[in-house]
């Protein structure tokens, strides 16, 4: 089996997606439903950490939001450097709550200290990957993988304890109720080392069958 490749544009997801398809014959109905999804990415590094840390438990639309300000008051794109000298009103003027300025701090402090380095990550596995990330305070396996896709475009990381991709699973291949995490990573092995690609797979069908039963996505 080929390695895991990096999805730096549209043309190499749309190929990586070719070749998912050709490993499970049961993809190529998603498709048919939802479409060929587009390669979706995050800025990478701590950039990207702290835009995803923002985004949790938020709308698309206010965590733009608070990401733009962020980024005014910083003076820039997140740095640790420029957020650990940040005074938590400056990072409150931001838009970050009292939570979210902890955990940020917590994680910038900690990569100043050396307990992971994101440089690092580039040459590892993508599970190994993961479970290295998550040595950063307040970074699950969820907050990592997703970290993996989206900002690093790693085309093996899958977020299986995902809410929208258990369901998505479950309907889609007529599972009982909501696919478990377990679960859904023992259906995703089939689909190494593109399981990122069937997560973006996975979200379009998601998304597409949501709207189609008439409730938000």
């Amino acid at each position: 089996m080929m390695g895991e490749v990096h999805l730096s544009d549209q043309a190499t997801f749309e190929a990586a997606l070719d070749r998912l398809l050709s490993l499970d014959d049961r993809l190529h109905a998603l498709v048919a439903e939802a479409g060929r999804p587009p390669l979706r990415r995050r800025a990478p590094d701590f950039a990207g950490l702290v835009n995803i840390i923002i985004a949790q438990q938020l709308s698309v639309a206010a965590a733009r939001a608070i990401s733009a300000r962020t980024e005014q008051v910083l003076g820039g794109p997140p740095t640790v450097e420029a957020l650990l000298n940040a005074s938590p009103e400056t990072l409150k003027a931001g838009g970050l709550s009292a939570p979210k300025i902890r955990t940020l701090t917590r994680i910038a402090r900690a990569l100043a200290d050396g307990v992971v380095d994101l440089a690092h990550v580039e040459a590892m596995e993508a599970d190994a990957a993961a479970d290295y990330l998550t040595r950063l305070p307040g970074i699950g396996r969820w907050t990592a993988d997703i970290y993996l896709l989206f900002c690093l475009g790693r085309s093996d990381a899958f977020p299986e304890g995902d809410l929208a991709l258990q369901v998505a699973a479950a309907d889609a291949f007529g599972l009982p109720g909501r696919a478990s995490a377990l679960g859904l990573k023992a259906i995703a092995e089939d689909w190494r080392p593109y399981r990122g690609v069937a997560a973006h797979l996975l979200w379009a069908y998601y998304g597409a069958r949501r709207a189609r039963l008439g409730a938000p996505a």
